[in-house]
Formats: C-alpha cells, structure tokens, sequence
C-alpha cells in the first residue's frame, strides 16, 4: 500500500491517493481533478473509488465529475442523503483495494454525517486512518458549520457533545503507532488550533492535541465552541454543491468571459480587483473592493461575497485572470463571474495616502476600524479605541462607522486592510479613508 497526499495551500487541504495492486481510492479530493489522473497515469493503475468522508464546506469537490470520467464508485455516509451516484460507507461496511482493507467508522462531530477511513495493510495491520475533518494535527474539527447548511443539521452544542464522544469512544483507543491523514492543516478555517504540519500519529495527538487531553465533557464543549473563527459566507453553499456533486472544473471555467479589452461595466456591479495595492491606490474604478491576489484569495473571497452575488474580476496582467478564476472555481463561484478582465482605461477613484506621523501623534483624531476576528482582537488590541468590525461583516457593517473624523483601517498584516479600506471608501466616499496597512508592525499591542 501507498499513499501519496495532495496539498492545496490557499485553502489548507489534504486529500489522499491510497494505492495497491493497481487500484487507487482517492479521500476528500480537491474541485480540480487533474492532479489525480496524472497520478494514476504515473502509477499505471486505475482509480475505483472516491471517498468523501463528509460534505466538505470549505471547498468544492470533484468526486461526482471523477467518478463520470473514469467510472469510479463514490463512498459516502448514508446520512449525508448524497444525490449524486453512490454506495453508503459506514460503520462496519469495507472496501477492498487490491489488498488493502478500508473500513468506515462514523466520527459525527464536526457534521452529522462525519467518517473516519482506517486502512489494513497487506499484513492486516490497521496502519493509518483518514480522518477528514473529525481529527486534525493540533485539534478537532469545528462543531458549528451544520447549524443551517446540508440535508442533516445539528446544533453546534450537540455536535460539540457528539465530537467528545466519537474523539473518547473511538480516536483515542485507536493503536499509538496508526498515522493520521487529516483532511486540512494550519491555515483552514474548519478548525482553530491546527498544527502546519500534515500528518501526525495517534501516540502524537494523545500527547500533545489539547482536544485529546483528560476532561469532562462540558469542559471538552466550552472549549471546543470557545474562539472559533468566523464562518465565511460560502460555507453552507459548498455543502449544498457536494451534496449533489459539482459540474465539470474546466467547462465551468471555459465559459467564463475573458474580453480582450476592458467591458462596458453593468451600473452598480461589484468588481473585485485583484491587483496589488500600490497598483489600486494608484487608480481604480468607485466602489471596487482591492482583495489582492495573495494565498488566501479564495477564502477572503468567500467571506466577502456571499454566493448569490455576481462580479467582475479584475488583474493587473492576463495570466493572472486564469489563476483568479482557478481559485474563484475551488469554492464554487465561477459562475458567478460576469467577466474577467485587464483594464486599459483610466480609472479615476485614488486612494488618499496615510501620513503616518500626523496620525502616530494624534491618534484620537481618527475612527481607527480593526477589521481582524474577534478572536484576534481578544487576544491583543493595538489601539484602545478602536472599533472592531472584522472583515467578512464590513459590508453589511459599515454603517457602523461615525462620519465626524478621517477613518484609518488596520487589521494584523495589511492584506485585510487593503481590502477593508476599499470597502468604507465605496460605502462613504464622503469621508477621507486611509490603509494602515503594513505600518501596523510599528505599533505595540496594549
């Protein structure tokens, strides 16, 4: 048996191809199924199976569209009520893979409908489990996403209660040298203390996972729903894609409109401007939001703009725009482009510089906007009055901001802010905005 692990760093994903004998079964894997063909063309094997082992929120996936292609039979839990083609894969039920066993464990915790994959080896030896989102490196998956999205809902408080008993009654009695394959790593916003490393062991995680560690179960449950990150806006609409199965990855993004030159704009759409920020600040059309093509794009997108919303996007040069619709297509929201394109005529929206040293001496001369999550504000603040709108709830938020002073936006880094920034100038043009931006790291914490 071998597994190979697939890793998309801008949304922090693993899945997995476990082969044997010329058989592959692919694990959660990602909306561009590519990477998995070539795999098995190097392998010279086939690949039979597809395993979901829940409906993912954070990305689309591509198991329906492979198993179109190569024929391959898709797993899943007989509670996710999966409308695509399917065999149900749950407790006590196997898959033979060449000679390997896979056996389905149902893990509910983070979804209702949650398994755990434990490979047999060809010696019999239970040798690794795929843990989806149910264990990560560093902590458990996050109980609070399937309040409203999918067939099946819970409340995050029993979720919690479920996710104590599947970590008590079956993670933790599991062999000490079995390795962990977990669906995500550091970075994702399926879990909150994730470790960046992508595999562990279960002997590791009993020592050093503080989800794993002796306490009761109201203990487990406060701490788990405690400091969760916010959940993007696209969340519940990538478990209602997976539920069903998404259309084809290179069609989908084959129809979205490339001009060659910049397009008459619909009155009143929201462009997405994906250009650095210098580039922005310099020139950009009113109203556009600068969400910078950086590692998290993807998910900053997702947070941002809600699924039912249409957009343009824009680059600063034309490889760029295949790259933003790739990473537009991971979540689903390639057809929500209108059109993607490199403008070629002048922009007249600036954004004002910052003086720093006018605003460093007299702070309280401005509205000062922290846009990061709660959880960070929590944890350090740098300005005692600033108020605290994190940036997935800006738009719907920004009336919250006094108009009677300058506003300067910060969050931890100056990725946010740009973002942030564009935002309140779009909403009060009248007021003068600025971007803290990377100058943050001039100021201590309080």
């Amino acid at each position: 048996m071998e597994i190979e692990q697939f890793y998309d760093d801008g949304l922090a994903h693993a899945s997995y191809a476990i082969i044997s004998n010329g058989e592959i079964a692919l694990v959660d894997p990602a909306r561009d199924p590519q990477p998995y063909y070539d795999y098995a063309q190097r392998k010279q094997a086939k690949i039979v199976a597809v395993i979901e082992t829940h409906p993912h929120a954070d990305f689309v996936s591509s198991h329906y569209e492979i198993h179109k292609t190569t024929g391959a039979t898709i797993y899943a839990s007989k509670l996710v009520q999966a409308a695509y083609p399917h065999r149900t894969f749950d407790e006590g039920d196997r898959i033979l893979l060449g000679e390997v066993h896979l056996r389905a464990f149902n893990t509910p915790g983070h979804s209702p409908d949650s398994i755990c994959v434990v490979a047999e080896d060809e010696t019999g030896h239970a040798s690794a489990i795929f843990t989806g989102d149910t264990l990560f490196v560093g902590d458990v998956g996050r109980p609070d996403l399937r309040e409203k999205a999918g067939m099946l809902t819970a409340k995050r408080e029993e979720l919690a209660i479920q996710m104590y008993r599947s970590t008590r009654d079956f993670i933790m009695k599991l062999e000490k040298d079995m390795q962990v394959f977990p669906a995500h790593g550091a970075g994702s916003l399926c879990g909150k203390n994730l470790s960046p490393d992508r595999s562990s062991s279960i002997g590791r995680e009993l020592e050093s996972n503080q989800a794993l560690q002796q306490m009761s179960e109201q203990e487990f449950v406060d701490a788990l729903l405690e400091d969760q990150p916010p959940i993007p806006k696209y969340f519940g609409y990538n478990v209602d894609i997976n539920k069903t199965g998404a259309d084809n990855y290179l069609e989908n993004m084959a129809k979205v409109p490339v001009p060659d030159h910049q397009p008459a704009l619909m009155p009143g759409a929201l462009i997405i401007d994906a250009r650095p920020q210098e580039i922005f600040k310099a020139g950009h059309f009113f109203k556009a939001i600068n969400l910078m093509n950086g590692l998290k794009f993807e998910t900053w997108l997702g947070s941002i703009v809600g699924p039912e919303e249409k957009f343009y996007l824009v680059a600063e040069e034309r490889p760029f725009l295949q790259t933003l619709i790739e990473k537009t297509a991971k979540i689903g929201y390639e057809t929500n482009i209108i059109a993607a394109f490199i403008p070629d005529q002048p922009m007249l929206a600036q954004s004002r510089p910052l003086n720093l040293s006018s605003f460093t001496s007299n702070t309280e001369a401005y509205t000062i906007v922290d846009i990061r999550n709660e959880a960070e504000v929590k944890e350090k603040r740098f300005f005692k009055h600033a108020l605290t709108i994190p940036l997935h709830e800006l738009r719907e938020r920004v009336g919250e901001i006094p108009k009677q002073k300058p506003v300067v936006v910060h969050c931890a880094g100056g990725y946010r802010s740009a973002a942030g920034a564009s935002i309140i100038e779009g909403f009060l043009p009248e007021l003068p905005v600025y971007d803290l931006s990377e100058a943050i790291s001039k100021f201590q914490p309080l």
